[in-house]
């Protein structure tokens, strides 16, 4: 069962703390509690109901066996997040936004086989007929290559979602997710628009202690809707073995009943069909090799 939201436990995570006043975007009045001392303060009543709402959708998505793609490249935030990703095994990107990560995903995938190659050519030894100077940059580009799409090796297909920490910093992947119609669920804060975002959080995006308070929330969540999907399938397969060990099993046979004993009807009472039925029933000879051939001379 995921944990309740508690709004004692975003207080002391300073989740309220959002931007100057002087910063703000008008759009997040309605997230906004108060102002004090020249900075906004947000409602933590309304981020936990967020918190509460986004987290049921992120659990649907989870248990239908799709993927969630993180998204957070700033620095009090990319530890944090690509850590919460790999617990809930979900795709993460904490590097440089790659540009048409969704939009042009079949490029990227061919980077990333490019990758699977690289690694194939140091398996089978081809890597070792290479000079020094090639085994040097084909290095070279499997750590950049792994640095930037690493975490996204197992992503065969569009996610079905995106999480994004600071809309505003990732300005890019939100438009492109909104290009191909994906959900957003983004931490938003009060200098962002809430407008492009589907599953608006409300909270302060800046700090490590707020972001891994919200993390938490939502990968408990993602990794509860994935084990309720394997609960699942373990059901099914139950469910499956005990038909196949049914339709194995030999089926009872009914007792036989004694055959009634039927006499042979004769053709005809007449002598000639009765010498017939008589040659008929006898065994047949058949003759050897040695009597044809005599026959024939």
């Amino acid at each position: 069962m995921a944990k309740k939201v508690e709004v004692k436990d975003l207080l002391e995570a300073g989740v309220h703390f959002g931007h100057l006043t002087r910063k703000w975007n008008p759009n997040m009045a309605p997230y906004i509690y108060m102002e004090r001392n020249g900075i906004h303060i947000i409602n933590l009543y309304k981020t936990a109901a967020k918190i509460q709402e986004a987290n049921e959708a992120l659990k649907k998505i989870a248990a239908s066996g799709r993927k969630i793609l993180f998204v957070a490249t700033k620095k009090q935030a990319k530890d944090i997040v690509a850590e919460k990703a790999k617990n809930a095994n979900m795709p993460y990107i904490t590097e440089r936004w790659p540009g048409g990560m969704l939009t042009n995903f079949v490029t990227i995938r061919k980077a990333v086989k490019k990758m699977a190659s690289i690694d194939r050519m140091k398996q089978d030894g081809t890597f070792n007929t290479l000079s020094k100077k090639e085994r040097l940059a084909v290095d070279r580009l499997r750590a950049k290559l792994e640095k930037n799409l690493g975490s996204i090796s197992d992503m065969s297909r569009l996610p079905a979602a995106l999480f994004v920490v600071d809309t505003t910093r990732e300005h890019i992947a939100v438009a492109e997710a909104m290009k191909l119609n994906i959900p957003i669920f983004a931490m938003v804060d009060t200098n962002s628009d809430p407008r492009v975002i589907d599953y608006v959080i409300p909270s302060n995006d800046d700090a490590s202690k707020s972001i891994e308070s919200i993390m938490n929330f939502v990968s408990e969540a993602i990794i509860e809707g994935l084990s309720e999907r394997k609960a699942g399938s373990d059901d099914d397969n139950d469910d499956e073995e005990g038909m196949a060990k049914k339709a194995k099993a030999p089926k009872k046979d009914k007792e036989a009943k004694p055959a009634k004993k039927v006499k042979a009807e004769v053709p005809s009472t007449d002598e000639e069909d009765v010498e017939d039925m008589k040659e008929a029933k006898q065994p047949v000879r058949q003759k050897s090799k040695k009597q044809i051939l005599n026959e024939e001379e």
